[in-house]
C-alpha cells in the first residue's frame, strides 16, 4: 500500500506527467470533435474515408512517413522558437517572419555564393536571429509589447524577402522557368543537407523496399532539430542563464530586485527565439521540400503560426515539442490523403485546430487528473488501517 501510495504522489506531483496526460486529453478529445466535423459533412464516411484515413495514412508508405518527417523538422524549430519565448514570459508571434528571413539567409548562400549546408543554415540562424532582436530590443528599452512589434516586422521582413529574391525577375536567386527560387538539387547540390541515407529509406512504396526513386527531402533535418530541442532544454533547465531567463518570465520586478538583468535577458530571448525559427527555414529549404516563389508568397509561412500550436500543445516543453510537431505534422499529412470526393484536405486543420483549442483547458485538465490522483491516494491510505 504504501508503495502504491508512494507512486500515485509522484504522479500527482509531476508536472511532466500531468502534462503529457493533459495533452493526450487534448488530443483524444479533438479527434472526437473532429468525427462529428466529418459527420456533419459527410456521415456515411466520417470514419473509413475520414478519420481513418488521416489517421493510417502516415503507416501506409515509408514515403508517406518521409513526408511527415521532412514536415515535422522546420515545425519543431518553430515550435521551439514560441515555447522559448513564452518560458521567458514573452509570446514569440513573429517566428513566420524570422523564419522567412531566415529562408532568405539560407537560400542566399546556398544558390548565389554556393556555400556549404552547414554555412547556410548558420546564415539562417543568424538573420533569424536578428529579426528576433529587433521586437526584443523595443520591448526592453520602449517598453513596445513584443506582440505588435514582430507582427509588424513579420510582413516588413516578408516583402523585403520577396523583393530582394525577384528582383525585377532578374535576381540571381530567381527562376523565370519555374517562377520560384532555383531548385538547390540543380542550381546548388552541395548546399543540400545531407541525406546519410533517410532519402533511400522512406522511397519506398513499402517498408524495406526501393520501387520508387528516393523521397530527396528526407535528410538528417530531423536529427539537427532533435539535437537544437535537446539543447533549448538543457539551456533552460540545467543552466543559470535559462533560470534568469525563467524568473524574468516569472515576475520580472523581482528578477531586477534580485539582481538580473531583464533588458538583456529580454534582448536575449527574442534573439534565440528568432534563431531557432531562422534554423527551422533553413532545415525545410535545405532540405529542398520546396522552392521559395516570391511573385505569390503574399501570406506569411503558415509553419511559422503553426509552431505556437506545437508550443501549446506541448506546454512548451522542448522535447514535449518534439513530440507535438511529429504529431501534427502526421494530420496534416494524413489530411492530404482524403478523398476529395467527400472531403477537402484543410479538414485536417481543422481537427488540429479543435485539439489545440483545448489546449487552453489544458490546466483545468491538470487539475483535474491531479484531483483524481490525489483522492485516489487518500483511498489507498484510508484503506490500510484507516490512516489518511
Amino acid at each position: 500500500m504504501d508503495k502504491n501510495k508512494s507512486f500515485i504522489s509522484r504522479l500527482a506531483s509531476s508536472e511532466g506527467f500531468l502534462s503529457v496526460a493533459a495533452s493526450l486529453i487534448c488530443i483524444v478529445i479533438g479527434l472526437l470533435l473532429g468525427v462529428v466535423v466529418l459527420a456533419i459533412i459527410e456521415p456515411a464516411h466520417a470514419i473509413n474515408d475520414g478519420l481513418l484515413v488521416i489517421i493510417q495514412s502516415g503507416l501506409k508508405s515509408p514515403r508517406n512517413m518521409g513526408t511527415v518527417l521532412a514536415n515535422a523538422a522546420p515545425l519543431i524549430m518553430t515550435g521551439l522558437s514560441v515555447g522559448f519565448a513564452f518560458k521567458t514570459g514573452l509570446f514569440n508571434i513573429g517566428a513566420a517572419g524570422q523564419y522567412t528571413v531566415g529562408a532568405f539567409g539560407a537560400l542566399y548562400c546556398a544558390i548565389v555564393l554556393q556555400l556549404p549546408w552547414y554555412i547556410c543554415l548558420l546564415a539562417a540562424m543568424l538573420l533569424g536571429a536578428v529579426w528576433g532582436a529587433i521586437p526584443g530590443f523595443f520591448k526592453a528599452y520602449l517598453n513596445i509589447n513584443e506582440v505588435i512589434t514582430a507582427i509588424m516586422f513579420n510582413w516588413i521582413g516578408l516583402y523585403m524577402v520577396n523583393d530582394i529574391m525577384y528582383g525585377k525577375g532578374a535576381s540571381p536567386m530567381y527562376d523565370l522557368q519555374t517562377t520560384k527560387t532555383f531548385s538547390l538539387r540543380k542550381a546548388a547540390p552541395g548546399s543540400m543537407i545531407p541525406s546519410m541515407g533517410m532519402s533511400d529509406l522512406f522511397g519506398g512504396t513499402k517498408w524495406g523496399t526501393a520501387s520508387v526513386r528516393p523521397l530527396e527531402s528526407v535528410t538528417i533535418a530531423i536529427f539537427i532539430a532533435i539535437i537544437f530541442a535537446i539543447i533549448v532544454y538543457v539551456v533552460l533547465n540545467k543552466t543559470t542563464f535559462g533560470y534568469e531567463l525563467k524568473a524574468c518570465g516569472f515576475n520580472k520586478n523581482a528578477a531586477q530586485y534580485a539582481g538580473i538583468n531583464d533588458k538583456r535577458n529580454i534582448i536575449l530571448s527574442m534573439t534565440i527565439a528568432g534563431a531557432l525559427a531562422g534554423v527551422g527555414a533553413g532545415l525545410y529549404y535545405l532540405s529542398t521540400v520546396a522552392e521559395w516563389n516570391p511573385q505569390v508568397s503574399t501570406a506569411l509561412p503558415a509553419i511559422g503560426f503553426n509552431g505556437i500550436s506545437a508550443a501549446l500543445l506541448a506546454c512548451s516543453n522542448p522535447i514535449g515539442t518534439v513530440f507535438s510537431s511529429l504529431f501534427i505534422s502526421y494530420i496534416t499529412v494524413g489530411g492530404t490523403k482524403l478523398s476529395t470526393q467527400y472531403y477537402t484536405k484543410e479538414i485536417a486543420d481543422v481537427i488540429t485546430a479543435l485539439i489545440i483549442y483545448l489546449c487552453a483547458f489544458s490546466l483545468l485538465f491538470k487539475n483535474r487528473i491531479r484531483g483524481l490522483l490525489q483522492g485516489k491516494k487518500r483511498g489507498v491510505g484510508i484503506g490500510k488501517g484507516g490512516e489518511a
